[in-house]
């Protein structure tokens, strides 16, 4: 069926592009900088050449109009803050001090001032800096770093879009600051950010935007009715001035439901939706209000958050459809290209057949560009890519690497026992505290402790064949006798062996799975100047041998004390990889749980006593919608069991969350049904233990006291007061202390100090316990 032909209007766009650089040239950049090694004016030369680079491949691409303002040196979020005046008292002096030193000191924090929160940015693996909102709050606009990116752009010769986080979702994202009250809510500052807004938009249009998009993705979650009339009053307001530039409301990661009749009434230029299979009811939605009669449409039908190509005759068979509903039809990504590694033709380790496939961000700006060539021309100017697009689909259709026939067998048999403990918890917890005699608030970490110099050189001289398999196991073997000892001398309860070989905690596991495709150069931002590679889940899912039994039971010959087996989860290995999406998430999730559930196995039998199974991911991937999360926490909670179910009553099962938001879960962490959680709680103040008590909670739990994102020492004291705040939600013999993540990302030195103030800590309020003070 051929395409109707657009208007010759229609263009090619995306909603931003990856910061990094193909070497992740602003991380090191960065990191330079706080490390004393390079100055402002290098990263800022730094910065403004990967703009103008990201600039050129998207202009090269055919991309009619280029994204300013979604550059960032750490967040666009914690920009927003910047941009509307939101800095915390705390954090003001050094701002004033230095823009950009302040900038940074609210992202990590400083040794005298603990930074912004740090949460999942919807349901994705991304991390924002929560903004903190309070009734004195004053907003003021400073548009400097927009107006200074769009005119960049301009001058460059690019035609240019300026996006900014939307005032709605920006306060949605907010959190009352400390000191306010818990019920505090931000979105009732609407009314004194609006004209903030306002004067941006007024300084972008006077720089010579002729669009603004402005983000609102909290509008695709369950929103009240004063939400919605928010947003109506937003927009109202802000399409009112004469010297605004038009406007573009984006909306992305699902559905829009209700707020698409009230954006489609604002009185804005133009909206742009997600039209990819998990928003497909847009398409429906659109047509039930009318469409867009004189509005502009930005069309998301390729996927910003996957890696696989496009179907362009499905796509076009969207965008036939919506010529009718829209002036005018744009094409882009379903959301920013943030979410995506840069470029899938640097994967020369990767099949060149498999790497037909995959689409980064530049092989998607492809793809939204050939789609906007096939509506405005027709299916017949585009006739060569749509056939080999079909042969690629046919290509992945028919691989013998997406079917197992034996892991089909094998998950089809799954039983209701299989994912069930024997014991319930009170028989678990009196026989492994038998077995285990820990002390009251007994003491570990969470699993990786710092990826040193050293470490990366071995692995760098293992692949340049410097040093053999036995010379590289020796430094291995060196690492965790270190890392044991350290923690022996400090009293730590629990011990690690420091996974330090392991780089990565998803893909050091996906690197031994059958049907997983690791990249070498598939770098995505995490948060900051954090970025992993996540792997690609391309077919069924088996383990041909033991992955971590080895070094695990190496680390715990060395040492009398207890030491964790350390396992990533089935959802976290989906969500901190790039799923395939020709079956359902479930599925996979049991494919990988049977996988791990070996791994469980093996661990046990080999003298194992704890095995911590971490789960950072399950609040992530809660879908937005709340009538999507029965379905989603069944099989996210069975696969977890499932890995689980077979040990012992005496192996003491952990898992591990963090940097989420955990309230609207705790029934599902109850569900695990592991015998001890460790959450992040540092940063929040101890709120998630607040919200295990309010629940019940019946297990045992380690809210973190040391916050490991920023580069500070907790003091003794600050540890012991942390820990005294959990101990008003959860019992002490239910209370286990520990970081609130990883150390992998820390230095040695702020490690030993920091882990030797929390065992001070733990031991101090023990004694108040139980009056032992020898």
């Amino acid at each position: 069926m051929t395409a109707k032909p657009a208007a010759a209007a229609t263009r090619a766009t995306v909603y931003g592009y990856p910061r990094q650089g193909q070497n992740r040239e602003l991380k090191k950049a960065i990191e330079g900088y706080w490390k004393g090694r390079g100055t402002a004016d290098a990263l800022r030369q730094t910065a403004a050449d990967l703009r103008r680079s990201n600039w050129q491949q998207l202009a090269d691409a055919g991309i009619a109009e280029v994204p300013t303002g979604d550059f960032s040196y750490y967040d666009h979020v914690l920009d927003t803050s910047v941009m509307v005046g939101a800095v915390p008292e705390r954090h003001r002096p050094a701002v004033e001090a230095d823009a950009l030193d302040g900038f940074f000191a609210m992202a990590r924090g400083t040794q005298d001032v603990a930074p912004l929160e740090m949460t999942k940015w919807f349901d994705t693996n991304y991390h924002y800096l929560v903004p903190e909102l309070g009734p004195d709050t004053v907003f003021t606009a400073d548009s400097t770093k927009q107006v200074a990116e769009l005119k960049e752009a301009l001058a460059l010769g690019h035609s240019a879009r300026p996006v900014l986080v939307g005032p709605i979702t920006y306060l949605l994202l907010a959190k009352p600051a400390p000191g306010v009250a818990a019920d505090f809510q931000p979105l009732t500052l609407l009314d004194r950010l609006l004209p903030v807004y306002a004067r941006v938009l007024a300084d972008l249009r006077a720089a010579g935007a002729e669009w603004v998009q402005l983000d609102e993705p909290a509008l695709v979650q369950d929103r009240t009715p004063a939400d919605l009339n928010a947003a109506a009053r937003a927009y109202r307001e802000l399409g009112a001035p004469a010297d605004r530039p038009k406007l573009l409301v984006a909306s992305y990661f699902g559905r829009l439901g209700d707020a698409l009749q009230v954006l489609a009434a604002a009185p804005v230029e133009g909206l742009a939706l997600d039209f990819t299979d998990g928003a497909s009811a847009n398409l429906a939605d659109l047509a039930a209000v009318g469409g867009l009669p004189g509005k502009r449409l930005v069309a998301g039908v390729v996927n910003g958050r996957n890696i696989w190509i496009n179907d362009y005759q499905k796509s076009l068979t969207t965008l036939g459809t919506l010529l009718g509903l829209a002036d005018r039809v744009d094409v882009a990504a379903s959301c920013s290209l943030l979410h995506v590694p840069l470029d899938a033709t640097a994967e020369r380790d990767i099949d060149p057949q498999v790497r037909r496939w995959l689409a980064f961000a530049r092989q998607k700006t492809t793809e939204i560009t050939v789609l906007a060539r096939g509506l405005a021309q027709g299916t017949g100017a585009i006739a060569a890519e749509l056939a080999a697009n079909r042969a690629d689909l046919a290509s992945r259709a028919a691989s013998p690497i997406t079917r197992d026939p034996a892991v089909r067998a094998r998950t089809a048999a799954i039983t209701d026992a299989d994912g069930r403990r024997a014991q319930p918890y009170a028989e678990r917890t009196a026989a492994q505290r038998a077995h285990l005699g820990l002390p009251l608030l007994p003491t570990t970490t969470i699993g990786s402790f710092p990826q040193t110099d050293e470490l990366r050189v071995a692995r760098a001289d293992l692949r340049a064949g410097r040093i053999d398999a036995a010379g590289y196991d020796e430094r291995i073997k060196d690492e965790i006798r270190e890392v044991l000892s350290f923690q022996e001398k400090t009293g730590i309860d629990v011990l690690v062996h420091g996974e330090p070989e392991r780089n990565d905690m998803v893909q050091y596991f996906a690197e031994q799975l059958t049907g997983y495709l690791a990249t070498q150069h598939g770098w995505v931002q995490s948060y900051g100047t954090r970025y992993v590679r996540p792997p690609v889940l391309a077919g069924d899912i088996s383990r041909p041998e033991p992955m971590t039994v080895r070094w695990t039971s190496y680390a715990q010959s060395q040492t009398a004390k207890p030491v964790k087996g350390m396992l990533t989860g089935p959802v976290t290995m989906l969500a901190w990889s790039f799923v395939r999406d020709d079956q359902p998430l479930g599925d996979t999730a049991r494919q990988v749980a049977l996988a791990l559930r070996d791994e469980v196995g093996d661990l046990e039998a080999a003298g194992t006593s704890v095995i911590q199974v971490d789960e950072p991911a399950l609040r992530e991937t809660l879908p937005l919608r709340a009538a999507d999360h029965a379905e989603y926490l069944a099989w996210a909670t069975e696969s977890f069991r499932l890995t689980t179910g077979g040990v012992r009553p005496d192996t003491q099962i952990h898992t591990h969350m963090c940097y989420a938001e955990f309230g609207d879960i705790v029934q599902a962490i109850d569900d695990l049904d592991a015998d001890v959680i460790s959450l992040e709680a540092a940063r929040s103040h101890m709120q998630v233990a607040d919200e295990l008590a309010e629940h019940g909670y019946p297990r045992e739990a380690g809210p973190g006291v040391w916050d490991i994102h920023s580069p500070r020492v907790p003091s003794t004291e600050e540890a012991a007061a942390l820990l005294r705040k959990g101990l008003a939600a959860i019992p002490a013999e239910r209370l286990w202390v520990n970081p609130d993540c990883g150390l992998k990302t820390r230095g040695w030195t702020e490690t030993r100090a920091s882990l030797e103030n929390l065992v001070a800590a733990a031991h101090e309020v023990r004694a108040d316990l139980t009056g032992d003070h020898s």
